[in-house]
């Protein structure tokens, strides 16, 4: 039986207790020192949905995780969903007052904290103060406890009637008998890079579906090992682990995505891996040996972020025998909904499809539309991206107007990102909505500007951003990091750029800084480098 001829999951357990029963003694998950099988590891879930609904959590209700990557956040995820409530994965890095917004917004019934992070977890409980908390971890651990106060058997429906075992492809999954595949299972909040974060609602449905359509894209096959070391609180860790389950393929799970845990891990035996451009950049910068040690992949998944043609290049070049797949998502997404696989890598239709992110998977639509109008734009033309499918969000917590204004009325969910499509369907990204700049009444797409800047002499990393100017509105300022012994100076960074565009898209200054900022997920924060700049205007950043 092969994955194509399964019944598609309905619930997010479906598959993690299908594989359950079809191979219960196979390794499922290691994380650290900790190994499960299959049984094993639905057997623990089963307790903790069980210790959950004792505590009095219900259908609606929501839970929170902040710590790293742990593997209590993806258990406390499966049983959180079987009793139709929902899990708001933290970011681990969040300070006190930022934390305290989302505990106010998301109201969690318990919080299940990281026992290394009590303290911004006590700051921000006597800003914000919350039900009950629960340390992961540490030596006082209070998580492996409250687990084992669960029995592993049926739960019982939200109805207080009798326990019950339903849904397609589930054989031995226990689930709340009220429990709608439509319920909210993750609750992801956005990066903020345009603004306050929200919390974006996924489904069993969304969830499932987006495993089922990107696993079309990475391929994963029995005896294949997932290796996941992006953060939970990003789709890229928490939805790319469902993936893994979905395939039934074991997963080694990190806490800390450093190079050595990477390492051990394709030692061990990974052969698939999502990570972030910065990433692989700071592999192939650590020398032969260790991009030596990345070479038994068999697949990178690379996004998030763009991957300089440069560094792109000497990727494939480095490792020849490694399947490279460049994905476009969002969390709205529930994760990617493009891929550009490796056979357009290094054999392109055409040399432009380089630069694109790939064609849509399966079973979503995606069209480029006025950002105003929603006009369908035709092939060719910039526009927003705009997307339609089943793996799409059910909307951000507590924001009714939000999420109207995030969908068209025919149903297609608004990115905000900028960007074309080609006759054969490959989608190109242009740019960030907000970060266009218009300077004299000419669009200003970032990235074009960007790949000529990280071509000059001298500089290592490089980005622009808009702004004020009393003759233009917005002018282009660019932001550098020089390379290691580089003396290079603003004038001749002008210069290059002028030689290689128009000049109107050139940066008429230029920051040097040490680093540039960036999210967990290695996102380069640009809101941060305008705001300084905007700050006393009447335009909202």
């Amino acid at each position: 039986m092969t994955l194509d001829t399964l019944e598609a999951p309905v619930f997010l357990q479906d598959r993690l207790d299908h594989w359950a029963q079809q191979k219960p003694d196979s390794e499922a998950v290691i994380f650290g020192s900790t190994s499960c099988t299959w049984s094993q590891w639905q057997e623990r879930i089963h307790q903790l949905t069980d210790a959950l609904q004792k505590a009095g959590i219900k259908r609606g209700d929501r839970i929170m995780t902040f710590d790293l990557n742990h593997l209590a956040i993806v258990e406390l995820t499966f049983g959180a969903a079987a009793l139709g409530a929902g899990t708001v994965v933290g970011n681990f890095r969040l300070a006190p007052g930022q934390l305290a917004y989302i505990l106010e917004d998301s109201a969690p019934k318990i919080v299940f904290y990281g026992a290394e992070l009590k303290p911004v977890m006590e700051a921000a409980a006597a800003e914000q103060p919350v039900n009950r908390t629960i340390a992961i971890g540490g030596d006082n651990d209070e998580y492996e406890p409250f687990l084992a106060s669960g029995t592993a058997k049926p739960a019982e429906n939200a109805e207080g009637g009798d326990a019950v075992v339903h849904g397609k492809g589930s054989r031995s999954g226990m689930r709340g008998a009220d429990v709608d595949p439509d319920d909210t299972v993750l609750i992801m909040y956005t990066s903020g890079t345009t603004g306050r974060p929200k919390g974006v609602e996924l489904t069993h449905r969304s969830v499932n579906v987006h495993s089922e359509v990107s696993n079309a894209g990475f391929r994963m096959v029995p005896g294949d090992v997932n290796m996941v070391g992006m953060p939970m609180f990003h789709v890229g860790g928490s939805c790319y682990f469902q993936t893994g389950i979905y395939a039934g393929v074991k997963t080694i799970y990190l806490r800390d995505p450093a190079g050595p845990s990477m390492m051990r891990a394709i030692a061990d035996g990974a052969t698939h891996a999502f990570l972030v451009p910065a990433v692989i950049q700071a592999v192939l910068a650590a020398g032969p040996q260790a991009a030596a040690a990345m070479a038994p992949l068999k697949k990178i998944a690379y996004g998030s972020s763009p991957m300089p043609l440069p560094l792109l290049e000497k990727t494939l070049n480095v490792w020849p025998n490694t399947e490279l797949a460049h994905v476009f998502g969002m969390t709205e997404m529930s994760g990617i909904g493009t891929m550009m696989q490796d056979s357009d890598h290094r054999h392109p239709p055409r040399p432009e499809v380089l630069a694109s992110v790939g064609r849509a998977l399966p079973g979503l639509e995606i069209r480029i539309a006025d950002p105003v109008t929603h006009e369908v734009l035709p092939i060719g033309t910039n526009g927003e991206i705009q997307v339609r499918g089943a793996q799409n969000m059910k909307g951000y917590l507590n924001h009714p107007d939000a999420t109207a204004a995030a969908f068209t009325a025919d149903g297609f969910l608004c990115s905000g990102d900028i960007g074309h499509l080609d006759g054969d369907g490959y989608l190109f990204m242009v740019d960030r909505l907000k970060d266009m700049i218009i300077s004299g009444g000419e669009n200003i797409y970032c990235p074009e500007v960007e790949n000529v800047l990280m071509a000059a002499p001298g500089v290592a990393e490089g980005i622009v951003i808009g702004v004020p100017d009393p003759k233009w509105v917005e002018t282009v300022k660019a932001v550098v990091v020089r390379a290691p012994g580089s003396t290079v100076e603003e004038a001749a960074i002008i210069a290059f750029c002028r030689e290689r565009l128009a000049h109107y898209q050139c940066p008429t200054s230029v920051d040097f800084v040490a680093e540039l900022p960036r999210n967990a997920t290695g996102k380069i924060l640009k809101r941060e480098l305008r705001e300084p700049y905007w700050r006393g205007h009447e335009r909202n950043i």
